[in-house]
């Protein structure tokens, strides 16, 4: 009964940090709390069916996907240049450095504007470009962010029948 509650409290540990991942860059949100539920499945020996674990593994897998194309997509759809795209991805890292946490929002934000302004674009032009990138960008982050909260209810829940 200590190696489950062990794995089960890294596994939450897990699951926090994949919520976290979702907000910040670098960090994988739901493959993480797809990780831990995984962990928590190896530690309680059958909480979920095979085929949970098959959808949500294609679930985290289209959230990786659509996290890398849509903000793209998006942005090009509206005629963003790659200016623009990496000025958002530069400028939401920015701020997560120097203005946490909101630094994030409004770096992605500014980082796209002064982004289109470099590749020329006038000042409307180049917000509402900005403005594009910066909404798909957020969408996708709430995106995540449910994905990986559903994740961790489910561990949650699960763990919380096993203990008890």
């Amino acid at each position: 009964m200590i190696l489950e509650i062990i794995l089960i409290s890294f596994g939450l540990v897990i699951a926090i940090v994949g919520l976290i991942g979702c907000i910040v860059p670098g960090i994988p949100g739901p493959p993480l709390n797809l990780v831990s539920l995984v962990l928590l499945e190896i530690s309680t020996g059958g909480t979920y069916s095979l085929s949970f674990y098959i959808i949500w593994g294609l679930i985290t897998i289209a959230t990786i996907v659509l996290d890398y194309v849509f903000p793209v997509f998006s942005a090009k759809k509206f005629k963003a240049s790659n200016y623009g795209i990496w000025g958002s991805v530069i400028g939401m890292i920015l701020g997560i450095i120097f203005f946490p946490p909101f630094g994030m929002v409004l770096g992605l934000l500014v980082g796209a504007i002064v982004g289109e302004l470099v590749a020329g674009k006038k000042g409307i032009e180049a917000t509402k470009v900005g403005l594009v990138t910066f909404f798909s960008s957020m969408l996708m982050i709430v995106f995540k962010f449910a994905v990986s909260a559903m994740m961790t209810y489910y561990f949650i829940k699960a763990a919380i029948d096993y203990l008890l």
